[in-house]
């Protein structure tokens, strides 16, 4: 698996994107579950379909996937996960966001593509920075106690585990959060959790 991760939308690799972007699987999960704590339904679908329209100039076919529709149904997903030439997970709030991870189980089915080179994961904010060891720190910019969904009622901390570090995202840009970021990357210092952080633009990338 191939990785583009930005701080903020797209970011500024954007011809290192296209050349990550699988030849023959164009097709792309576009995951919004970070905002699932939402009940602002018109801003949110406009929101969703902006940054749909932007990966569709990449040549990219996107489809909006719901992690909701997989909760407990592990295998299923698998199934249909594998389809897809590039995941991409976008921002929100990253405890909402882990928690729809784990109750898909794609958790897991991202560790076990991680061998597979015929796949990127892409995505911005929340979508990077569950990626990570562990949440802590990262709940003085989102909030842990959302819980939108019935089956989850306990803050996950633990991060996805791909990653060894922390991305921090929004880091010194003009971005709402940026204020917030400061605070977080003091708190990482002070714990000693491993951690990069990233300005509105930057982006990682590994392949």
């Amino acid at each position: 698996m191939k990785f583009y991760l930005s701080s903020y939308k797209v970011g500024n690799e954007t011809d290192k994107l296209k050349a990550l972007i699988p030849a023959d699987n164009k097709k792309t999960a576009y995951i919004s579950n970070a905002l699932d704590f939402s009940n602002d339904a018109e801003r949110r679908k406009q929101s969703e379909q902006s940054d749909i329209e932007q990966l569709k100039l990449f040549g990219l076919d996107v489809e909006l996937f719901d992690l909701r529709d997989y909760f407990g149904e592990k295998t299923e997903l698998e199934k249909k996960i594998a389809e897809f030439g590039v995941i991409w997970v976008r921002g929100g709030n990253c405890f909402v966001l882990r928690q729809a991870i784990k109750l898909s189980g794609l958790d897991n089915i991202l560790k076990d593509l991680l061998k597979k080179e015929d796949i990127l994961y892409g995505g911005y904010s929340a979508g990077v920075c569950v990626l990570a060891p562990t949440l802590k720190g990262m709940e003085l910019v989102d909030d842990p106690n959302v819980k939108p969904y019935d089956t989850q009622k306990e803050t996950i901390w633990d991060g996805v585990g791909i990653l060894d570090y922390t991305i921090v995202p929004h880091y010194k840009s003009d971005h709402p959060e940026s204020r917030k970021v400061d605070e977080t990357v003091e708190y990482m210092e002070k714990n000693k959790i491993p951690f990069k952080p990233l300005k509105d633009g930057e982006v990682i990338i590994i392949e």
